[in-house]
């Protein structure tokens, strides 16, 4: 009996010891990180057309766009931005001379590139009718007025904005 309680001691502290023994140290805690991670431009407008893409493909806008950029930098992802898009059931067209309205400031498009994201065939035509109206008003120098605000509702309404939106946007352009 006394035998089998040593026995017994022995095999105890063995498991106890390989337990101890064979256990990995405790972790050790990753440092805090000093600061916030970040994305490349590159990756970050690919993500913002990809999320366009699919609010295009799937039906909620009729027309989106790329953010402005410069010829050079959107060279730099036109070809992987086509990929995105098609992925998403969307159409791109590279526009390097943007339909300036009163929505938007000048500015913003002034020399840059930006990929209009649309899925409607006709859609693309509708943009060009648009923006042939505007310079037919400008020649006859009738671009002012209510048929000025006429192109940039035209421009509103093809991105899916809503007539209040539109409005909001046109009062605050003044």
């Amino acid at each position: 009996m006394i035998r089998h309680r040593w026995s017994l001691v022995l095999v105890g502290a063995a498991g106890l010891w390989s337990l101890v023994a064979c256990s990995a140290p405790p972790p050790v805690p990753s440092p805090e990180p000093t600061t916030e991670p970040t994305i490349d431009e590159r990756s970050y407008q690919l993500g913002v057309i990809g999320g366009f893409a699919e609010v295009v493909g799937v039906g909620v806008k009729r027309l989106a766009l790329s953010s402005a950029m410069s010829p050079e930098a959107m060279d730099g992802l036109i070809e992987e931005a086509e990929k995105i898009i098609a992925r998403n059931d969307a159409l791109a067209y590279l526009e390097t001379d943007f339909l300036v309205t009163d929505l938007f400031p000048s500015e913003v498009t002034d020399g840059k590139h930006v990929i209009l994201i649309y899925r409607e065939p006709g859609l693309l035509e509708e943009y060009q009718s648009l923006k042939s109206r505007k310079e037919e008003l400008i020649d006859e120098g009738r671009y002012e007025g209510e048929a000025r605000k006429d192109i940039a509702r035209g421009m509103g309404r093809m991105l899916s904005y809503p007539e209040e939106r539109i409005e909001r946007m046109l009062s605050e352009s003044r």
